[in-house]
């Protein structure tokens, strides 16, 4: 009786867990649907690891940069998105209703393996299906692949141990849009099973209506309405939109408190990544990843180069051999703990974080601060570093188009990376001082 009782215990903390740290949400733009006809692909990440970083490799065949947890080491071999040299790119969601099999849960979870060896690999998405038929079974995999390639290919691959389907976004019998939406459930997998409906609704109903009123899908778009959008389709309300003036909305209402619960940012968000890849016959090295580490409302994404090889800029990295002592003193100002392993803006996003999610004792994590965030004042994190990541979002696009036919020219690429540092340091230090 007693070891039932801790068996049961334990599969309801698994469940718990499970619930809140593997909840991603993504979609695959077409260029039907972008200004340039450029596709996008993005990934909103929720993980158990909330210290991420990117990693330059050198594969098997192609040179890549990937999203990685930054306690790994440089030789682990897993990626959890990412982008290589001949413009293929990957990501993926966690699915929770295509496992058929009784495979045991400690031979799964090698969705990141799956990745690191595709971006090491792959140039198509038929290189990738090739891949995915020789891998040993069971594969070890529950999950739903978001990949696009630079000869127009677009796809997700709902994979479990055994087999594979392919939902193509160039379809427009499956994406008559142009785009598909993917958060922790499969179109082909059980019906009503997997989790994530909550989300998905919200995201997608956010790019519907946007493409509807002929919006601009971009990576800025994709950023400021979808994650950071605090807007929940079941309750009917936006927290953005609610608390925007002073006197009237939710945060008047209460105590500025709300339930960490079916927004696409949570407390277990740890990264995104939009990767803007090229049409066909352009050179796949203009791909850039842009990438946020750390949550949302208190992070800055900052676009990243395979081209650029190792000189990735240092704030996006480990910090291992990198000078980094002009950024560390904020960070240092707050007794935040530094490990050599972790990136700086990760590190700037989860010290101001803590501010937002609280309280720790109880079920006080399950809450989350929306002051902090929004309010109707323009202090909250989220509207200080509004003009900071509208700036990197428009001089980062114009470096992109300045060297799109050009070798990678390293000056050019430091200066900005060097201005936008000191930008990032003046930015968040004004953060402690309001």
């Amino acid at each position: 009786m007693k070891s039932s009782f801790f068996k049961v215990v334990l599969v309801a903390a698994v469940l718990m867990v499970s619930s809140d740290i593997f909840a991603c949400t993504s979609a695959i733009f077409t260029g039907k649907v972008t200004p340039d006809g450029r596709p996008l692909l993005w990934k909103h990440r929720d993980t158990g690891e909330l210290n991420n970083r990117i990693q330059y490799y050198k594969g098997e065949k192609y040179s890549f940069l990937a999203l990685v947890n930054s306690p790994e080491a440089y030789d682990f071999k897993e990626a959890w998105s990412g982008t290589n040299e001949v413009g293929f790119s990957i990501m993926n969601t966690a699915s929770y209703n295509l496992k058929d099999d009784d495979v045991d849960d400690s031979k799964m979870d090698h969705e990141g393996e799956v990745m690191w060896k595709a971006l090491s690999t792959c140039r198509t998405l038929k290189d990738f299906e090739k891949m995915l038929d020789k891998l040993p079974r069971p594969i070890g995999v529950e999950a739903n692949f978001g990949v696009i390639d630079a000869e127009g290919g677009a796809a997700y691959y709902e994979v479990n141990n055994h087999k594979w389907v392919k939902i193509d976004v160039n379809d427009p019998k499956v994406a008559p849009m142009g785009y598909l939406t993917y958060t922790n459930h499969s179109y082909t997998g059980r019906l009503n099973e997997g989790s994530g409906y909550e989300r998905y609704t919200n995201s997608d109903n956010i790019i519907k209506t946007a493409i509807a009123r002929a919006e601009k899908i971009t990576p800025e778009f994709i950023f400021t309405k979808l994650d950071c959008s605090y807007n929940n389709e079941i309750l009917g309300i936006d927290l953005v939109k609610e608390n925007s003036k002073a006197g009237e909305g939710l945060l008047q209402r209460g105590t500025g408190f709300f339930v960490d619960q079916d927004f696409i940012p949570r407390r277990s968000t740890s990264a995104m990544i939009i990767v803007k890849g090229v049409k066909a016959g352009e050179n796949p090295l203009n791909t850039v990843m842009w990438t946020m580490l750390g949550y949302p409302a208190t992070a800055t994404p900052v676009p990243v180069f395979v081209k650029a090889g190792e000189n990735q800029p240092v704030y996006m990295v480990a910090r291992e051999n990198k000078d980094v002592k002009e950024y560390d003193k904020l960070l240092k100002f707050r007794n935040y703990e530094i490990s050599e392993k972790n990136s700086v803006m990760c590190d700037y996003s989860l010290l101001f974080k803590k501010d937002i999610f609280c309280i720790s004792r109880g079920n006080g994590k399950d809450y989350f601060n929306f002051n902090k965030v929004y309010n109707p004042y323009g202090t909250g994190y989220m509207q200080q570093l509004s003009e900071l990541n509208s700036i990197i979002f428009r001089e980062g696009s114009v470096l992109v188009e300045k060297n799109r036919d050009k070798e990678y020219d390293k000056e050019a690429f430091n200066v900005f990376y060097e201005k936008i540092g000191k930008m990032i340091i003046e930015n968040y230090t004004k953060l402690l001082e309001k």
